[in-house]
């Protein structure tokens, strides 16, 4: 079991089971919902438990994509296309070891131009 939170703690999460491969998405919304590219990974619902849920702000930011944060202190946790059953849960909201790495990196076009990507991790242009 893996467990996480946000930085004030009025949110936890916990995940059953290994973590997959993660991958990082460098697209201008993820961009600037986490303040950088994002990091996650992508879990069924049923396999994740949160705690604090009251306390999870969504913002609806496509037709068919809604985020979740802390609306306490503003961490960026969830990634939620709720016409799916799997949720993203961002790998920095982790508390220790996740045992996991960046297997691909996605919407590399939309890129930030203040840093390079030379981890020889694959790199998708969408």
């Amino acid at each position: 079991m893996h467990k996480g939170s946000c930085l004030c703690g009025a949110i936890h999460f916990t995940v059953e089971g290994d973590l997959p491969k993660a991958s990082a998405c460098h697209c201008t919304k993820c961009r600037k919902h986490t303040g950088h590219y994002e990091a996650g990974i992508d879990v069924p619902k049923a396999a994740v438990a949160i705690s604090g849920e009251d306390r999870i702000t969504w913002f609806q930011s496509s037709e068919k994509v809604r985020r979740g944060f802390c609306s306490v202190c503003g961490s960026s946790l969830f990634f939620d296309p709720i016409h799916l059953d799997w949720i993203g849960l961002m790998l920095g909201s982790f508390d220790g070891p996740t045992n996991t790495r960046i297997a691909l990196h996605i919407f590399v076009a939309d890129k930030g131009d203040y840093y390079d990507l030379n981890d020889g991790v694959p790199q998708n242009l969408q």
